[in-house]
């Protein structure tokens, strides 16, 4: 339903005459923009002034409070009609600043302009909605909303989440005061709350370099540039690769000897990315103990003080066969007998 001039300017009539018993003064200061912030809630939606902000009277009721009319005239009755004059001007200049920017966007105003964004922004806010419940119930920000770690579940909450955003979008008008404050509020907090997911975002694609996943650890491994690997017989592994219980590949550290031309060189490989900087050496091999006399044969001294006689250091000689090599010539065949 289309609301019209003479819809206007009923309802203020009405406004006004709710607040009659207020000084002329006063009760000029408080419909001063009454017109044209009606008219810019008949343009924001269809349906009634009425269906929109509650009876005329109710409507007055409420300036009546804010500007503080209902009580003595002091302090806070004063306070509190400058509060309201101010809020007034202020949304007065919201609205010329309104009309000014229209003609740049090519609107008459640029609340029209941006009113054409609304299924937009209902859609992002279901989006968003998902997303935070997902954080609530997972405890990671992720761009897909997965709640409980179910891609399953973050699809069905993300289609919810975008529905009920478009019903409650196509039914705002219809809330009251309150609601409409809880509305506005969760909105604000949906927005925060996109721009941490932002930024969270932006640092995780800069953390993930060279197509491998980040791996969180501790501070003191902030200064590891190399892993070695050892087995069990202290030999260097070299092409060593290591994951974790996910299969997820773990980078540690940055080789500082890496050729800055190739940066990436080394880290296509498996560890150690520099094995010339292993801290430990290979173990030399393992050499058989000499047995006792075995250095020459000579026969072991006699203790100091003894009386027995000694035997001849001289080794006795044992002879050995002597082996005559065949001649190297041809044996002479003998000739044939005529």
């Amino acid at each position: 339903m289309t609301v019209t001039g003479q819809d206007i300017a009923d309802y203020v009539h009405r406004v006004r005459a709710a607040l009659a018993d207020l000084p002329s003064a006063v009760r000029d200061e408080l419909t001063e923009d009454l017109p044209e912030h009606l008219t810019e809630v008949a343009a924001e939606a269809d349906g009634t002034l009425v269906e929109r902000l509650g009876e005329p009277e109710a409507y007055a009721a409420e300036l009546r409070a804010a500007a503080g009319a209902g009580e003595p005239l002091g302090a806070r009755g004063g306070l509190d009609r400058r509060i309201a004059a101010a809020a007034h001007r202020a949304r007065a200049r919201l609205s010329g600043l309104d009309t000014s920017l229209g003609p740049i966007l090519g609107y008459a105003s640029a609340s029209e302009f941006l009113r054409l964004l609304r299924p937009a922004w209902w859609v992002l806010r279901g989006y968003l909605a998902a997303a935070l419940l997902s954080a609530i119930f997972s405890g990671d920000l992720t761009l897909v909303p997965r709640p409980f770690l179910s891609e399953v579940t973050g699809l069905l909450v993300l289609v919810a989440a975008v529905l009920a955003s478009i019903w409650l979008g196509r039914n705002s008008d219809r809330l009251r005061r309150w609601p409409r404050r809880l509305m506005h509020a969760g909105a604000l907090v949906l927005v925060v709350f996109g721009l941490v997911l932002l930024v969270n975002l932006d640092e995780r694609s800069q953390w993930d370099d060279f197509g491998y996943q980040g791996v969180s650890v501790g501070d003191r491994y902030d200064s590891v540039q190399d892993v070695f690997v050892y087995d069990s017989e202290g030999r260097l592994v070299e092409n060593a690769r290591l994951f974790d219980q996910n299969g997820v590949p773990i980078r540690l550290g940055y080789p500082s000897c890496v050729d800055p031309a190739q940066p990436d060189a080394a880290l296509r490989t498996g560890y150690p990315y520099c094995p010339e900087m292993a801290p430990f050496r290979p173990r030399p091999p393992a050499t058989a103990p000499v047995p006792p006399g075995a250095n020459g044969g000579g026969a072991t001294p006699a203790p100091s003080g003894s009386s027995l006689p000694t035997a001849a250091a001289t080794p006795t000689a044992v002879p050995s066969a002597t082996v005559t090599p065949a001649p190297t010539g041809t044996v002479p065949e003998p000739s044939p007998t005529r």
